[in-house]
This record gives C-alpha cells, sequence and structure tokens, in this order.
C-alpha cells in the first residue's frame, strides 16, 4: 500500500491544501509534504491525528478496495425490454449506476411509445435525443425535442417522453440521483 498517494488522495478529496491539513493536525506543512512523497513515514498517533482530520479512520484506510471500473462493453450493459408501454427498450450504460450520483440510460422508444411517469424529485435531468424526435412531458407543458437537440430539468413535477411520430426515437438520458 502507498500510504502517502493515498493520504494525499483523501487530502485532495475533501478540497484541503497541505497547509490546511498541516494546521488541523498541529504539524508542519513540510512534513505532510514528504509523508505525501513517501520520503518519511507517519507514527502511528500521527496517522491516526491525520486519519481523524480527514473524517477517516485506520481500518477504513488500510481496507483495500477493488478498482473502480471506469469503462464499460457492452457485456457490462443491462437491457429491459417494454412492448406494452415503453414500446422498446431502456439500457443502462453503467451497471449498479443506483449506487452512484448519476444514472445513464439510453432510450429507444417505438411509435406511440412513451417512458414511465416519474413523480418530482431533487435533482436534475439531462437527455440528448440522438434520431428521432420526442416530447418531454413535464406537468402540463408539452417540449418537443428533435435529434440533435437536447433537454436539462430540474424535475418539480411528474414528467415522461413520448414518441408520437412514426418513426422510432432514440435517447440518452441522464438522472441525478438516480430515478430510472
Amino acid at each position: 500500500m502507498d500510504i502517502g498517494a493515498n493520504l494525499r488522495r483523501l487530502r485532495i478529496s475533501h478540497n484541503l491544501t497541505q497547509e490546511e491539513l498541516a494546521d488541523r493536525a498541529e504539524l508542519s506543512k513540510g512534513f505532510i509534504s514528504q509523508v505525501e512523497r513517501n520520503l518519511t513515514s507517519p507514527s502511528i498517533a500521527t496517522l491516526i491525528d491525520l486519519l481523524q482530520c480527514l473524517g477517516s479512520s485506520l481500518s477504513s484506510f488500510f481496507t483495500e478496495t477493488a478498482d473502480e471500473k471506469i469503462v464499460f462493453t457492452r457485456d457490462d450493459l443491462f437491457i429491459k425490454e417494454d412492448d406494452d408501454v415503453l414500446k422498446g427498450e431502456i439500457t443502462w450504460l453503467v451497471p449498479n449506476a443506483q449506487k452512484n450520483k448519476l444514472e445513464p440510460i439510453m432510450v429507444n422508444l417505438k411509435p406511440q411509445g412513451r417512458t414511465q411517469e416519474i413523480p418530482p424529485h431533487e435533482g436534475e435531468e439531462f437527455g440528448y435525443v440522438y434520431s428521432g424526435t420526442v416530447y418531454l412531458v413535464v406537468g402540463a407543458k408539452r417540449y418537443k425535442v428533435s435529434a440533435g437537440e437536447s433537454f436539462c430539468l430540474h424535475p418539480s413535477e411528474p414528467h415522461y417522453i413520448c414518441n408520437q411520430s412514426k418513426r422510432r426515437a432514440n435517447f440518452i438520458w441522464v438522472s441525478t440521483p438516480p430515478s430510472f
């Protein structure tokens, strides 16, 4: 384990400079710099103090976590087909995205298809239509969104997307927090 690099990563994740961490832990900026570059090792007591300043503990600091997956292939995708209401399919582009802060999906709507109605929620939603035309329905308002256009909303009302054309429509839809 690279203690210096992990300590640096943790410090940066808390938006602290070396100087700010040093002040909180009553150490010198130079010492923090040396620890992060693995030029010196902190005592266990000093490491505990540093971790407390960063809202962590020895056990969580030394717990190895699996490498975060960054790139997803076709084999990772999850596809849900629905010919009743959706008349198309939804593809989850990031597996287990519900644990993330955002959830991207790809939607293929057949003619006269529509997504489920999503109730109002905190966060934002973004979409990009890459083929066809859809209508974004937010409360009582309807917005036409054609290929090459996008939408962004703070969903304060129930909303859904429908395809009223005679052609398929395809779009990417991203929600934060996850809601699909």
